[in-house]
């Protein structure tokens, strides 16, 4: 018998008003993703998680919380950079968010984005995950655009709803950018 994927249904959704928002983010990055979660969170008085994805380091172990142990790809080394990086995004969400009142904790998560997010939407019991989308650049190579955006690869991957924050935009009238 094949496995059985657990599909969307009215049975596993998670109330927005309460449910926990998931909204990932990156150093520097458009804060409109941040902000968009927060009003989100604000509106619906839900717990507020955001969370960062490390690509260059793998999940070693996943905690029931959200949380993750993760180590560089290389075993022999002793980078701790990605504290700086931690201490950062603590920095610009903090910054962003401040006098607002709004709690909110930071994820610091590895491997996969798609995976990560969801993992932490699964363990925080998200009603929502939301991610930027970026327009592919002029010059975006045909592999990039057929990879997806993260917001496609979530929606097709967890049963939760991706709430994609528009960061940049195509004219319809301009030609594609693969073109």
């Amino acid at each position: 018998m094949p496995h059985q994927v657990p599909q969307p249904s009215p049975e596993r959704m998670t109330p927005f008003g309460g449910g926990a928002i998931v909204a990932g983010v990156r150093p520097g990055s458009d804060p409109l993703v941040a902000l968009t979660a927060a009003a989100l969170a604000r509106a619906t008085g839900g717990e507020l998680f955001f969370a960062y994805v490390d690509e260059q380091r793998f999940t070693e172990r996943e905690f029931p919380d959200g949380t993750v142990q993760h180590s560089d790809f290389n075993p022999d080394s002793a980078d701790e950079s990605w504290r700086r990086v931690e201490a950062r995004l603590q920095d610009e969400v903090g910054a962003l968010l401040a006098g607002s009142g709004l709690p909110w904790q930071l994820r610091y998560l590895a491997g996969r984005p798609d995976r990560s997010l969801t993992h932490l939407a699964r363990a925080v019991d998200a009603a929502v995950i939301v991610v930027g989308n970026r327009a592919p650049e002029h010059g975006a190579k045909v592999r990039e655009f057929l990879d997806g955006a993260l917001a496609l690869k979530l929606a097709q991957h967890q049963h939760r709803p991706v709430l994609a924050v528009p960061l940049s935009v195509v004219d319809w009238k301009a030609p594609m950018p693969w073109a």
